[in-house]
């Protein structure tokens, strides 16, 4: 392998730095952030930056195996024995509780897709290959108790995070990042920014999280309500600020938490660190 050790070193540092930055960042309606754990009573702050700590080192190892590789069968099996001893680090970590699964995913393929290009690619081959690596199969993964997410597609025919990296982030390509750069280019504070990108994916996301605690009715109210938001102007209007206030409350008195999209957001920050030196 003729890889940059300091390449590979600054794409997994990044990939864990994403994931904090996410948990720190608030105010958010129903996560984890640095004011409380919102709907959660099971995770807070430490633990979700403790959980992203312990996954720096598999998304090094991911970024690793994939370097100058074909994105094929051999190479998507080869991070998905990866991605599934990540999780299990994960657990142990946090007592079994699922700080991240989703972003392991996500982010699991991010590094090794941009590892494979030597970490230097256009945005429409890297979001290609998203979906190339997403939709191969892993023909090592073992059959398994159904997720929360598979529950939710089965009951109502949602898709959640295996088939949004199918597609190749396209809440990603269309909400999030274009929010995030809009916001910037209005004057907006990067934590504002930040906010509003990720309102940008509540607002249309099918957040199966949301879902499997609130069901339908919770799914369509956190997206009616975060609509409203952006259309008052964001976080940095009176107005989007108070409905953003008001959304938290919703939130917590129905105990759902937006962590689809919250791992997206994450996900959202990392490709967004390199689209301005790597992704071209």
């Amino acid at each position: 392998m003729n890889s940059s050790f300091s390449d590979l070193h600054f794409l997994a540092a990044n990939a864990s730095l994403a994931l904090i930055e996410e948990a720190f960042l608030a105010p958010k309606p129903g996560l984890v952030d640095r004011r409380s754990s919102g709907s959660h009573s099971d995770m807070d702050l430490t633990l979700m930056e403790r959980s992203a700590q312990c996954l720096e080192p598999f998304f090094l190892e991911m970024a690793k195996v994939s370097w100058g590789r074909e994105v094929d069968a051999v190479l998507r099996e080869e991070i998905g024995l990866i991605g599934r001893e990540a999780e299990a680090q994960m657990l142990s970590v946090t007592g079994g509780v699922n700080t991240h699964k989703g972003a392991i995913w996500s982010l699991g393929l991010c590094s090794s897709v941009l590892a494979s290009h030597q970490m230097n690619t256009s945005k429409r081959r890297f979001f290609q290959d998203i979906a190339k690596l997403a939709s191969t199969e892993d023909r090592k993964a073992s059959s398994h108790k159904p997720t929360h997410g598979q529950t939710v597609k089965q009951l109502h025919g949602l898709t959640g995070a295996k088939e949004e990296a199918q597609g190749g982030f396209p809440h990603i390509v269309y909400a999030s990042l274009p929010m995030l750069h809009h916001s910037r280019k209005r004057g907006c504070s990067e934590e504002s920014a930040r906010i509003n990108s990720l309102l940008a994916l509540t607002a249309s996301l099918n957040d199966t999280c949301v879902a499997y605690r609130g069901g339908m009715e919770a799914l369509r109210g956190l997206q009616k309500k975060s609509r409203e938001f952006l259309q008052a102007g964001g976080f940095e209007s009176k107005d989007g600020e108070r409905i953003l206030e008001e959304l938290d409350v919703w939130s917590r008195a129905r105990r759902v938490s937006p962590g689809g999209a919250a791992d997206l957001l994450a996900t959202t920050l990392f490709i967004d660190k390199f689209s301005s030196i790597r992704i071209n």
